[in-house]
């Protein structure tokens, strides 16, 4: 299994300011082949999208997105171009949305437990299962890097390779836990969320496109929800890898530059 690292960027395109007009622009006319399944796992129901058969031993591409996202809002996009096309269609693609993020989820009850970052990784295994994937490939961003990492160290019989974009490790230390609760008595759940999805400077450049993920976030992921993720997500533990020869049977990701 291989992980492929990439610079430390936040993870929006540049340029999709004219793409976001609304949620149903995110997939376009051709792409009527996705079906949605609602598949049962230990830790509640997850929401998946999938195109494409599986297809002899190859491995499936599977996506996790970030918090405040969903697959439409995190991915859409990006899958669209055509390069990207061409590479898909050898490959069954699987978006899997965290609980509760999908466009036209319904509100969990008062009281609800959201599953914690190792449980949303424990129930992955159950959608290779239902659509019988012998292995994946997956690309992640942000809290779904931290997802797929975790699955990874668990499962590293079920990935073959993984595409991380702006993967955290560490969980929060007390400072950043404090600022973090600052943060969510002085600002709107949206705008706490843009401070994790965009640097300052692209906060401060690219008004605009900042304004269009700030509507889409409002408007396409339920906030009670979208809380409880947050929440769960700045309460994720260290991943707790070792470089190998450093610690002795050190639990690491291979990985290639």
């Amino acid at each position: 299994m291989s992980e492929l690292r990439f610079p430390e960027e936040k993870p929006l395109l540049r340029g999709q300011d004219t793409e976001m007009e609304s949620a149903d622009t995110f997939l376009s006319a051709a792409d009527t082949d996705w079906k949605e399944h609602d598949i049962e796992t230990p830790y509640g129901m997850l929401h998946v999208v999938i195109r494409g058969t599986p297809k002899g031993n190859r491995p499936a591409i599977l996506t996790y997105h970030d918090v405040g996202l969903n697959h439409k809002l995190c991915f859409n996009t990006f899958f669209n171009y055509e390069d990207m096309q061409e590479i898909t269609k050898h490959f069954v693609v699987c978006h899997v949305d965290a609980p509760g993020q999908q466009v036209g989820a319904s509100q969990f009850p008062q009281g609800y437990q959201y599953p914690t970052m190792e449980n949303l990784a424990a129930m992955l295994p159950s959608v290779l299962q239902h659509f019988g994937f012998q292995t994946i490939i997956g690309i992640g961003v942000g809290a779904g890097s931290y997802v797929l990492a975790k699955f990874a160290l668990i499962f590293p019989e079920m990935v073959e390779g993984l595409v991380l974009v702006n993967i955290d490790p560490n969980g929060k230390g007390w400072i950043d836990w404090a600022a973090s609760k600052l943060s969510g008595l002085t600002s709107s759940l949206p705008d706490t969320v843009l401070s994790h999805l965009f640097s300052q400077e692209e906060l401060m450049n690219n008004t605009e496109l900042v304004q269009n993920y700030r509507q889409q976030i409002s408007s396409c992921v339920n906030q009670n929800n979208l809380q409880l993720f947050w929440n769960m997500y700045n309460s994720r533990r260290d991943l707790e890898m070792n470089r190998p020869g450093t610690v002795p049977n050190a639990k690491t990701l291979r990985y290639i530059t």
